[in-house]
């Protein structure tokens, strides 16, 4: 009987493993300036944050071992911690809808045959071109008491408000500027309408389906993961305002100020006002975290409403 033979292992080339050592070092030299920036820059700075948020610190002389003592503090007995919390929340939850709604609407617009059509999608990008300190200078002209804000609503007869110095109009006057900056959500919702197949249109039209049936039925339903990722970047933007409270709402103006208090500027105050960085410390961590709430909880509910064609429900 004959003994099966096992086949050999192929033989590796001399110079492969030479030749694969090269190409990893290639790899780990040209990634080494994001590896060092990403430690020195980022994940260093967090890990002192950490240590620093349980210490009381002023940053000129040694922190001090306080532990919990920042986090009970801005929990228990700081009303301004809990209205900037509040301000922040009431900015995000009006002014991330609006703007979804907003670049829905110019999207859809902006995807039917009209005149002009490229001169509209420029204009409407465009000022998210614009520096936001440039943003910031224009809108406080705007909103002047002078304004032109308040010139066009005194051709109807109504009295504008003073946006940024009344209190109670200073929140809706920085979602207005927020709302300016729609077109980027505009463009990437305009890109998915685009790659809408255009047969489900005309088979929906063959069933008598009408437009604004298939704009529900068909259009909305492709939209939703860009809606998504629009939701996302923008809760973490807003509840991360800082430029525009900072710039339109000067400290020496406190009712405006307090009204437009939010956690970015209690952070920088507490840190570069009264040098209390291990106080600051923790409030950014504690800022960290709610936005990791939020953020979670929108993955967890997206599985009902965002829609991907590959995936199979």
């Amino acid at each position: 009987m004959a003994t099966p033979t096992v086949p050999s292992a192929p033989l590796k080339k001399p110079g492969a493993s030479k030749r694969r050592r090269r190409e990893a070092l290639a790899f780990y030299l040209f990634i080494s300036p994001w590896i060092i920036g990403f430690l020195v820059f980022l994940l260093g700075p967090m890990i002192a944050s950490v240590y620093y948020s349980l210490t009381d610190w002023d940053s000129f002389t040694p922190p001090k071992w306080v532990g919990l003592d920042n986090y009970t503090k801005l929990l228990t007995d700081d009303p301004v911690f809990w209205k900037a919390l509040w301000n922040t929340f009431y900015y995000a939850a009006i002014s991330v809808p609006l703007g979804l709604i907003l670049g829905l609407w110019l999207a859809n617009l902006l995807n039917k045959q009209v005149r002009a059509r490229k001169l509209f999608r420029t204009l409407i990008y465009l000022p998210t071109l614009v520096p936001l300190v440039a943003t910031a200078m224009i809108f406080k002209m705007v909103l002047a008491p002078s304004g032109p804000v308040n010139d066009f609503l005194g051709l109807f007869g109504i009295s504008g408000p003073a946006w940024l110095i009344d209190g109670p109009w200073v929140k809706p006057a920085l979602i207005l500027m927020s709302v300016w900056g729609a077109g980027s959500a505009t463009v990437l919702l305009l890109a998915a309408m685009k790659g809408i197949p255009r047969e489900l249109y005309e088979a929906a039209e063959v069933d008598g389906a009408s437009a604004t049936r298939q704009f529900w039925s068909i259009t909305l339903p492709h939209l939703t993961p860009i809606i998504f990722f629009n939701l996302i970047m923008g809760l973490i933007g807003a509840f991360q305002v800082f430029a525009q409270v900072y710039i339109l709402t000067p400290k020496s103006n406190a009712a405006a100020y307090d009204a437009a208090q939010t956690m970015v500027p209690l952070l920088f105050d507490q840190a570069f006002g009264f040098y209390h960085m291990g106080y600051a410390s923790a409030i950014s961590w504690l800022l960290f975290a709610v936005i990791l709430v939020f953020t979670a909880l929108a993955f967890r509910t997206a599985r009902r409403w965002v829609f991907y064609e590959t995936e199979v429900k």
